[in-house]
């Protein structure tokens, strides 16, 4: 996309260190001249249709997802229109990694601890947005805002130098820019695509391995147990009760590592997980685990959350800590708990809390119908099974690589075009017509928690 682009024939200063020089024929400007900010509150529920900052883009938001942190009254958002800029103008101190400025394209409301600007007449909304991506791509924001959690306020942005082209460049730049996009999107979704592809097959390989063994020609009999199918004819079934038991082991106020589990990484020290936990104030009735444990989330068994430890350490009292009641490998049923037919198993034992939460009782767990391999089986299985899903992760590794790599060169291109490094308008002037019309644009970025937690966490400042 950058092949053939070149800079502009002449150059000016721009007196502003991180700008450089732009355009010869270009403006530099304070922000104030570009945008003015709206505050339109939602008195009377005049609209009803939420949106979202996610990805850096303003979307929709399902109503099945308006739960949980929610204001009193959606009176307390304001209006937006379309070709508004919303910026996410708090704690930028603790968060340097979410994408904070969307352009709107519906009509809607949106949480009023958001900044809501509109373009004035020197800029198009779409460039408007790109200015104040390109500040926030760069992280130049950061060294704007105040207070204790250096929250932006328009104050703050009316004075941002911003580059400004003539109108007929600006259209010329945001039509390339959407082109470019478009094109972005779509290697960017065919590599998910692949990355979930990816993950399907290596489910389906190590779930063939922990259910039917690697020996294709051994003889096989009926397992009775739903969904499962046949089981190689020298594994045995039993109850979950015969092969594990819970252990207390009472942390006795030594030093211990906390654990915690994580459906992706698994056991691991509390402080390595990446997701957000909640702190403890007290260890009391906490517990302790050593390597050859299984170790159960009683509330999330139907997600398949059993993980073999493999470190001592000590869990939260709401873990279940199983012990082998004979030699077993614990790594072989944390797989075969992962599979499909033994989550739902689970689920059908477990009795339902809330959303997301049921409880798996020990006795429940125990009257549970489980295969057993022989130990030496179980052994080869796992050993089959990490192999593959190495394999897998390379491939999978090397994907999301792939993706980081085309996101960081999207930023570059928007900040080199919006700032006058690259001139795009004979480029611009060669798209058809219509090029980047009927995309969806779906989200492509690896994790958008951050976003959806500050979201949550700034709808406290709407309320």
């Amino acid at each position: 996309m950058m092949e053939g682009l070149k800079p502009y024939p002449a150059y000016k200063e721009s007196a502003v260190s991180w700008l450089g020089r732009v355009p010869e024929h270009w403006r530099v400007i304070p922000a104030r001249a570009i945008y003015r900010p709206k505050l339109e509150k939602n008195v009377g529920m005049l609209e009803k249709v939420v949106l979202s900052l996610s990805y850096g883009r303003i979307v929709v938001k399902p109503k099945e997802k308006l739960r949980g942190l929610v204001p009193e009254s959606f009176e307390t958002y304001q209006i937006v229109n379309p070709g508004d800029v919303i910026v996410r103008s708090t704690d930028l101190q603790n968060d340097k990694n979410s994408q904070r400025v969307g352009l709107s394209r519906n009509r809607g409301i949106i949480t009023s601890a958001y900044i809501c600007l509109a373009p004035t007449g020197c800029t198009t909304s779409e460039y408007g947005y790109f200015l104040l991506n390109v500040y926030d791509l760069s992280k130049i924001i950061y060294g704007y805002g105040s207070g204790l959690r250096q929250n932006l306020s328009f104050a703050d942005i009316r004075q941002m130098p911003v580059p400004v082209p003539p109108l007929d460049e600006q259209r010329s730049i945001v039509r390339f820019l959407d082109d470019a996009d478009r094109r972005i999107r779509r290697y960017i979704r065919a590599k998910r695509r692949l990355i979930a592809l990816l993950n399907e097959q290596k489910q389906v390989v190590i779930h063939r391995a922990v259910t039917r063994g690697l020996d294709p020609s051994v003889h096989f009999k009926p397992s009775a147990i739903e969904a499962l199918g046949e089981i190689p004819g020298q594994w045995e079934i039993v109850l979950t009760q015969r092969i594990f038991k819970e252990v207390i082991r009472p942390h006795g106020g030594l030093p211990e590592t906390q654990l915690s589990l994580s459906q992706r990484d698994g056991l691991i020290a509390t402080s390595a997980m990446q997701e957000r936990s909640l702190q403890t104030s007290t260890f009391d009735n906490w517990k302790i685990t050593i390597p050859g444990d299984l170790v159960l989330n009683r509330f999330k068994a139907h997600l398949g959350v059993f993980f073999a430890s493999h470190m001592r350490g000590i869990v939260s009292f709401h873990y279940g800590v199983f012990s082998p009641r004979r030699p077993l490998v614990a790594k072989y049923f944390e797989l075969l708990y992962h599979t499909v037919p033994f989550k739902a198993i689970f689920a059908g034992r477990s009795n339902g809390m809330t959303v997301g939460l049921q409880n798996l009782s020990n006795q429940n767990f125990y009257n549970v119908r489980t295969v057993v391999p022989p130990i030496w089986e179980q052994e080869l299985i796992v050993s089959f099974a990490s192999d593959a899903g190495a394999k897998f992760e390379k491939l999978t590794r090397s994907a999301l690589d792939e993706i980081r790599l085309m996101q960081e060169y999207r930023n570059r291109l928007i900040a080199d075009i919006v700032t006058g490094k690259l001139d795009v308008r004979e480029a611009a002037a060669a798209l058809s017509e219509g090029s980047s019309e009927g995309e969806i644009a779906e989200p492509d970025d690896i994790e958008d928690s951050d976003e959806i937690e500050s979201e949550n966490e700034d709808l406290r400042g709407s309320r």
